[in-house]
This record gives structure tokens, sequence and C-alpha cells, in this order.
């Protein structure tokens, strides 16, 4: 009776407006693309209690966490796409079935992709499942948490085989990141993806959260390489607001708002997808037509969804 009332609790926050955007993007109705989504199982806290949502800086006040089972995260996050008439949601876990169990739920809404930090994937499985038809994409690699740089030959591989297929691939290449003994702030530099994108040339990578805090050298391998794209997803919402718009506005300022695509990281907390819609759209210095872009039109072109 708890897990029903909590999951009818959750739904009635999406249905209510709670952390949402300003400006009802419902009645719009206009499409977006989320290009980080995930099908993760519930972290629970040594009291049982499902995580709370994060923030930064440290300490802060952590917002306890509206969703409590692995079922109710998926209902939450559907019931937000629907929301915010998100028709496309690029989709990973590091568990396979996990993901496919989602798309089962919601056929033809989500990309699947395979995810993976230190226990990396068969790559003649995964020739296997593009091959299907069952996965779309490559990552998120989250090698980072494992302490292996993103230049590492152990990837090299899987760059290939990315380039040969041509599936795109979202890395994470940024400064910040969760818990972890081997997470280095250092391997997050964008700049050591340099060597990887001149052996492959026609590699289709973004970066997460924009490669946060670095943004001269994320301008850099943006204005270098026409093919790497980035995302704007976990900095959307766990960082204070006025330090993400300043963020964003560095990138517009340097002509990258035809690279920038939306993304929510929504983990366990499908509510912070209204948020992280709501940072976008309160950016004063943002046009229609940028927002649009970065909503939707990016992304469509990153993916060809034209063809």
């Amino acid at each position: 009776m708890k897990k029903l009332f909590l999951f009818l609790a959750a739904l009635l926050v999406l249905a209510t407006g709670v952390c949402t955007p300003h400006r009802d993007i419902e009645v719009e109705k206009q499409p977006i693309i989320d290009m980080h989504m995930h099908a993760n199982s519930v972290i629970l806290t040594e009291q049982g209690e499902p995580l709370p949502r994060p923030c930064r800086p440290e300490p802060c006040t952590h917002v306890p966490a509206v969703f409590a089972t692995d079922e109710e995260v998926l209902q939450g996050t559907l019931a937000a796409m629907e929301r915010y008439h998100i028709v496309k949601g690029f989709l990973s876990a590091r568990s396979l079935e996990k993901v496919y169990q989602w798309v089962e739920a919601a056929p033809h809404r989500f990309i699947p992709s395979p995810a993976w930090s230190s226990s990396f994937p068969s790559i003649d499985f995964l020739r296997a499942e593009y091959e299907a038809g069952r996965i779309e994409a490559m990552g998120e690699i989250g090698t980072q948490y494992a302490g292996i740089a993103p230049n590492d030959q152990r990837l090299e591989p899987y760059f290939a085989l990315a380039e040969e297929l041509d599936i795109p691939i979202l890395i994470h290449s940024t400064g910040g990141g969760g818990p972890g003994s081997d997470f280095r702030i250092s391997l997050g530099h964008p700049l050591l993806l340099e060597e990887v994108l001149v052996r492959h040339s026609k590699l289709r990578l973004y970066l997460e959260n924009a490669g946060y805090p670095f943004v001269e050298e994320t301008v850099a391998l943006l204005s270098r390489y026409p093919n790497v794209y980035a995302d704007l997803s976990t900095i959307t919402w766990i960082m204070p607001r006025p330090a993400f718009h300043d963020y964003l506005h560095r990138l517009m300022r340097e002509g990258m708002g035809k690279r920038l695509m939306f993304g929510s990281d929504q983990m366990q907390w499908p509510e912070t997808i209204g948020v992280a819609i709501e940072s976008l759209d309160t950016a004063s210095f943002l046009t229609e037509e940028q927002k649009r872009d970065i909503f939707y039109n990016n992304a469509a072109r990153f993916l060809r969804l034209d063809q």
C-alpha cells in the first residue's frame, strides 16, 4: 500500500506541475529529444530509503526522492515524457536487460544503448546486438569512474565499431561526477578525446554536460571537429541555476548554439526532467529559435532523424 501511495503521489507531482517550467511547454506541444536518460535501478540509503536527489556544491539541501522503486522510476519517466512531449530518449544502463524492459514498455520511444565503466562488454556481443537492431547507439561510456582515460587503448575497438556502424556515442567527459574512489577529474578533460577524433574522423560523439567546467577546451574541440556535439544534462539541475546559466551563456557567446542538445540525466529521479527543462526555458539570453535548437533541432540533426 505504501508503494502504491508513493507511486500515485509521484504522478501527482508531475501532473500538478511541481518543479515544472514556468511557461507551459505541455500546452505548446513543441517536441523535445532527451539525449541523456537511464534505465537505472533505485539506489537505497543505509536506512532503506531511496537516495535523495544530489546537488552541488556540498553541503547543500538534498531533495528527497519522489520515486521509490524501479517500476515507479519507469512510469515516472514515461509520465514526464508525455507531459513535456519528449518524443525520443537516448536510453542507457549498465544492465541491457533493464534497457530492453523499458523499450518493451514504450516501443519506439527510446534509442537503446549499453552503458559501462569498468566491465567492458564483448565487441562480438555488441556487434550482434547492433545487427539485430536491439541497440542503436553506444554509451554512456563512463570509464572516467573507473580511472580510465577516454583515449585509453582499451576503448579503441569500441570507437572503431561505432565509426564502422555509424552510431552515436555518449561519453562521460566532464569534471563533475558522482561518488567513486577511482573517479579522476583530469580524466574528464575534453581534449583527451582529440587523438580519438583524429583516428576516427567520422565518429559521431557527444560530450556529457558540455565538458563542464572545461569551457575553453570544449569550445576548442567542438570548433575543430564538426562531428562532435555536447549535451546539457546533469548541470541543468544539480548546480545552482545562475552557475549553469553562466556556463551556457559562455557556450552560446562562443557560437556553440547549433551543437548543444538537451538531456535530463534523470537517473532515478524523473522529477528532474521538468527541472532541467525549466533551467533552459528560463535562460533569458536564449532566443526561442535557440531553445528549439537545443530542445530538438540539434539532436534531430545529430541523430539524422530525417533519414
